[in-house]
């Protein structure tokens, strides 16, 4: 009887290999952000070998590129079960798939990619990788733009700005900076502002108002002033699987 080949649990960071023990539950969200996980099948030994090598040299800052499961012969179901486990990605090299795998990715969100290519099979890991990587970034909306015209004397801990404002509104308790022709010099929040002796909560389009700046030591007429909102952070984008096989062109 032909003895099957070995299923090997492979770290290509570190070109481990060790039994294949399928955790009892899924790898959790927080695990997924640093990882990707992928099932290997190759069309014969020497391809698995060279496959895995192109892998282990492919480097992503932040996200661990790990081979769950590799081995030879078309995709199966038992690649699918293992691949539910990690990031539900089965990659194959000159391979083709088994009865009903197209149906049963669908039903389960798995991606099966094919490849007859090397470099574009770990060409398009490390694109999935790189995608991976977490990036909060938050966003801005511009709520007010002001020109600075005139400058007067406040406080000893402060100016005050004699300003036109020319889109949206500066409003008290808004985030705002100041803006020099080499860039950003102030931020804080609006703590007064007055038109002529009235203090007001806001000043809108055409209108001349004083913006006392606490802390500033140094401003110029014609800087301009920005009130903005800082927006929630929002993680962007990330691969996900597709249900289905796919075949690289």
């Amino acid at each position: 009887m032909k003895q099957r080949k070995h299923a090997g649990h492979r770290d290509v960071k570190k070109g481990a290999a060790r039994k294949v023990s399928p955790p009892t539950s899924r790898t959790t969200d927080k695990e997924k952000e640093q990882k990707l996980e992928i099932v290997l099948k190759c069309d014969a030994a020497g391809s698995e070998e060279a496959v895995l090598s192109s892998l282990g040299v492919t480097k992503t800052p932040e996200v661990e590129l790990k081979v769950i499961h590799s081995d030879v012969g078309d995709v199966t179901k038992s690649d699918l079960l293992i691949a539910l486990t990690g990031s539900r990605l089965v990659v194959g090299f000159n391979v083709g798939v088994g009865p009903k795998i197209d149906h049963l990715c669908k039903e389960q969100g798995i991606e099966v990619r094919l490849y007859d290519v090397i470099y574009q099979l770990t060409n398009d890991m490390q694109q999935i990788a790189k995608s991976l990587v977490i990036r909060d970034e938050e966003d801005e909306k511009i709520t007010g733009k002001a020109k600075v015209i005139a400058l007067f004397k406040g406080s000893r801990k402060g100016i005050i700005l004699g300003c036109e404002v020319l889109e949206g509104t500066l409003a008290l308790g808004k985030q705002f900076r100041i803006i020099s022709a080499m860039g950003p010099i102030y931020s804080g929040k609006i703590q007064s502002l007055h038109i002529e002796q009235d203090e007001v909560k806001e000043a809108s389009p055409h209108q001349q108002v004083g913006l006392k700046v606490f802390g500033l030591k140094k401003a110029t007429i014609g800087d301009l002033v920005e009130c903005f909102e800082s927006m929630p952070s929002k993680r962007r984008g990330g691969w996900q699987p597709r249900g289905g096989v796919f075949k690289r062109p």
